[in-house]
């Protein structure tokens, strides 16, 4: 019978601080979406009186009730937003899975020459005024959906961020032998290479995911049309309106009803951050895998 090594004392010690300390840094990063659910369910007036609690000091679900009292934007804007997150992810992350594998083949001729274009954009651009310019003027994406999705699909970082971590976790030996048996280049890229590189695809996902649903810069910029707006830019339109409203009621002016701004605010900071907080544990896995194989070797 093989008897268990006992380990040395100061180690267990170790240990039992490391949980200690991680479990109290864990709970002060849990911390702020306590505040920020708590406050939602909170009655307005209390938080003015007494500020934030963990706990509810006086329940109300007013926020979303004024939120949600004509449900049809709010659901307008979830879809679009719903739909750039699952169009512009899903193709984006084959492009850049597609340019990383490319970019690290020993027999593309000009990888080294097109990889420092690639990250010379991330030190230089254009700047605002000129990237405006080519949307609006040369690429007539104005109040067009489709400038929601194109500009997120590429991102020098995660295109740079794949092409290493394809070059450490898919041996080229792999790639040579289905050469040789035959195979095509999206054949190997599709069947081998895509298989291979799921923890970097996740890890890829989840920032493109990230990028897509919290986007509400490219609706202010180029979308006039409110149907067209992006969840995270109705929902700043509406705040604006609330403490417009609110300013207004201060002034003496007449206000049909009153608004909860303070409450109304974190109620949209858990309806912009709930579904995709929801997204996380499933690829969280693959995620701290993908980030540091992809990142250490370069």
């Amino acid at each position: 019978m093989q008897k268990k090594i006992k380990k040395p004392v100061s180690e267990l010690i170790i240990q039992i601080v490391a949980i200690i300390v991680c479990g109290i840094a864990a709970l002060l990063c849990l911390l702020p979406f306590l505040l920020v659910i708590s406050g939602s369910l909170t009655d307005n007036d209390y938080i003015l009186q007494y500020g934030y609690n963990i706990l509810p000091g006086k329940f109300s679900l007013e926020a979303y009730q004024f939120i949600f009292e004509i449900p049809g934007p709010v659901l307008q804007a979830y879809g679009v937003t719903l739909l750039n997150t699952t169009v512009g992810t899903s193709i984006g992350l084959f492009i850049i899975a597609m340019t990383g594998y490319v970019l690290q083949r020993p027999d593309c001729k000009y990888r080294n020459r097109i990889s420092f274009f690639i990250y010379f954009t991330t030190l230089f651009q254009g700047g605002l005024i000129a990237w405006y310019i080519m949307i609006t003027r040369y690429y007539q994406l104005q109040d067009n959906r489709l400038v929601l999705i194109l500009p997120l699909l590429m991102n020098p970082f995660l295109i740079i961020l794949m092409k290493n971590f394809i070059k450490t976790s898919v041996p080229h030996d792999i790639i040579e032998a289905a050469i040789i048996d035959g195979a095509n280049d999206f054949t190997i890229f599709t069947q081998i290479v895509l298989k291979l590189a799921t923890p970097g695809l996740a890890t890829i996902g989840l920032f493109l995911a990230l990028a897509y649903w919290n986007d509400w810069f490219h609706s202010s910029l180029f979308i006039s049309t409110p149907s067209k707006y992006s969840l995270q830019f109705f929902l700043y339109n509406t705040l604006n309106n609330t403490q417009a409203m609110r300013e207004l009621s201060q002034t003496g002016a007449s206000v049909s009803m009153e608004v909860p701004t303070e409450s109304v605010r974190l109620a949209m900071a858990v309806i912009c951050t709930g579904p995709i907080v929801l997204l996380y544990p499933f690829v969280q896995r693959y995620f701290v895998k993908g980030l540091t194989i992809g990142a250490v070797k370069g």
